[in-house]
Order: C-alpha cells, then sequence, then structure tokens
C-alpha cells in the first residue's frame, strides 16, 4: 500500500512500475478530450436573452474574468458563474441582456476587451523588464569599471 499523502485520494495511490505514486499532472485537467467543445450554449426559454454557457476544462480564473467584464457592459443585466462541482474544471455562466445585443456576442466582446486588456498588461510588464535589465547591465559595467580603476 502506497504512503499516506495528503491531498491524494485513497483510489489515486496506486504504485506505478517505479514506484512511485501515479498522479496525472494538473495540466492534463485542462486539454480537451477528443470531440470535446471548449464552450457550449444553451438557451434559457424561461427568460428572454439569456443563455448559460458551459465552459469546459476551465476554472474560477477565466470564469471570474469574464463575468467582471459582462457586468462592466450596460446592456449586460445580469452575468454570474458557478463551478458545479470542485474536482471538474468547468464552470457555468449564465448571461441576461437588455435585447440590444445577444448574450453571445456580449460574452465574445468582454473576451475581446479582455484579451485586449491582457496584450497591454503584458507589453507593460516587457517594458518594465527590459527597461530594469538596462539599468541592471549599466551598473554592472559602472561597476566594473570601477573595480578596475
Amino acid at each position: 500500500m502506497a504512503p499516506f499523502q495528503p491531498g491524494v485520494h485513497a483510489n489515486e495511490n496506486t504504485l506505478n512500475e517505479v514506484g512511485s505514486i501515479d498522479i496525472p499532472d494538473r495540466f492534463e485537467t485542462f486539454l480537451l478530450a477528443e470531440g470535446e467543445k471548449k464552450v457550449e450554449q444553451k438557451e434559457e426559454t424561461r427568460i428572454p436573452n439569456t443563455v448559460t454557457f458551459t465552459f469546459n476544462k476551465e476554472d474560477h480564473t477565466l470564469g471570474n474574468l469574464i463575468t467582471a467584464r459582462l457586468l462592466k457592459d450596460d446592456r449586460v443585466t445580469f452575468a454570474a458563474y458557478k463551478v458545479p462541482h470542485p474536482l471538474f474544471a468547468m464552470f457555468e455562466l449564465r448571461v441576461s441582456t437588455d435585447g440590444s445585443i445577444t448574450p453571445k456576442n456580449a460574452v465574445v466582446k468582454a473576451c475581446q476587451g479582455a484579451i485586449q486588456d491582457l496584450d497591454v498588461l503584458a507589453r507593460s510588464f516587457t517594458t518594465e523588464y527590459l527597461g530594469k535589465k538596462i539599468v541592471r547591465e549599466g551598473e554592472a559595467e559602472r561597476a566594473a569599471r570601477e573595480n578596475a580603476a
């Protein structure tokens, strides 16, 4: 029997051929299976202009990001997500609009806005990193000249 490890369920405590515990890497939780769709949508029949989107192989990070972006849009009357089960990488996003935009278009625009924000962040980070790298190199050269003198 495998030794006890916190956070590992009994059925996962199986030893492989080399004698170590065979636990899949976390990233494998987010890989789509053959024929699995990333996003599925289901129209709500009881409430007009409302759709529930199911995002497969995603978690709170994306759910919270999209929901926050949707709530900034005046045409979106309701946006919330839930994770049906914590062991499965999936969340459901429910979106209602005032009818001037479809819920699907609202989600697409929210995703595009989030991508633009992340692009700005990446460029700012790169600029800051390169600036600090240049400063470090300049300080190293100055220190080398001072040590040589």
